[in-house]
């Protein structure tokens, strides 16, 4: 089948790479735009460019592609029987998402019609969530709302990080995804209970703060769901903490203030939260330095048991 590809980050990969071993004809991949990263804010390539590069695939970018009249004529020479799209990161107007005889699927990272919007997976740990999947749909020009034609169900592990699902549903989405396309004459789309519909929208890096108050469960959730992308933090010193890793810790610690740090040594940070409650920080990152363990970190800075996160 020839197909055009709309994807950017590391999560639409394994639906590429599939895709190309199964032997499907990839005539044309579409990306996002080279973005500054890292230290040294370098202009770097989406990882989707890149591999599209090393396996000597056409690549086509575009800032904004609902106002790129150079991207639909691009796309009308690579005749393709279907456009796939997996973390694009931009709407696609209906002139593109209509005009294959296959028109465009979507793999989304969701059972939908849970979770619409650009953070479906960090909203299922944030959520604490048992139960999530992967949906392919039928593309429109509505924020996940095309009919629904394949799904797969899985099981969230109790300590999962939103990293960690992210990668395992990408894998999952893109053997669906190459099973989908080869029966894809035959399944009937079926539309969504919008009743049932619920909103993943983008989560900004001032969310990513922990707020001590809350109980240990939910700042754990906060920092699986959040330490890879866009981080979360705390404050210490007056200066940004970033955290990495953690577990809920099964003790209490009434009358202590939240964000008060109970105890350290060899196991991390213990800190007070909400309803008596106490999280162990395992793995953290100051500001301006690398990751570290939060054992390494207490050694360095000379921290005391009774000093305050969270406070600027």
């Amino acid at each position: 089948m020839r197909i055009v590809f709309f994807g950017s980050p590391a999560s639409a990969l394994p639906s590429l790479r599939g895709l190309v071993e199964a032997g499907h004809s990839v005539e044309l991949v579409v990306t996002q735009p080279d973005k500054p990263a890292g230290r040294g804010r370098r202009m770097t390539p989406s990882a989707v460019k890149a591999f599209a590069l090393e396996r000597g695939l056409p690549v086509l970018e575009s800032a904004r592609i609902r106002k790129d009249d150079s991207v639909l004529p691009r796309l009308r020479e690579a005749r393709p029987d279907v456009h796939v799209v997996v973390a694009y990161g931009q709407i696609i107007p209906a002139a593109i998402i209509d005009f294959p005889r296959h028109r465009s699927l979507n793999l989304h990272f969701s059972l939908l019609p849970k979770y619409r919007g650009a953070a479906p997976v960090q909203w299922t740990i944030l959520n604490g969530d048992a139960e999530t999947g992967v949906t392919i749909i039928v593309l429109n020009e509505r924020m996940d709302e095309g009919d629904i034609l394949a799904s797969v169900r899985t099981e969230v592990g109790p300590r999962e990080t939103a990293a960690g699902l992210e990668s395992r549903l990408a894998a999952m989405g893109a053997v669906l995804l190459r099973e989908t396309l080869d029966r894809l004459e035959t399944l009937r789309p079926v539309p969504q209970d919008n009743r049932l519909a619920s909103p993943a929208p983008k989560i900004d890096k001032g969310f990513g703060r922990i707020a001590w108050p809350e109980p240990a469960a939910v700042v754990d959730r906060k920092v699986r769901a959040l330490a890879d992308r866009p981080g979360a933090y705390t404050l210490f010193r007056g200066r940004r903490l970033a955290l990495h890793g953690g577990k809920p810790l099964d003790v209490r610690a009434e009358g202590r203030r939240p964000g008060e740090i109970l105890s350290f040594g060899k196991e991390g940070i213990v800190v007070a939260c909400g309803r008596g409650g106490a999280y162990l920080v395992e793995f953290l990152q100051p500001e301006g330095r690398g990751r570290m363990s939060a054992l390494d970190f207490s050694n360095g800075a000379k921290i005391g048991a009774g000093e305050i996160l969270g406070e600027a």
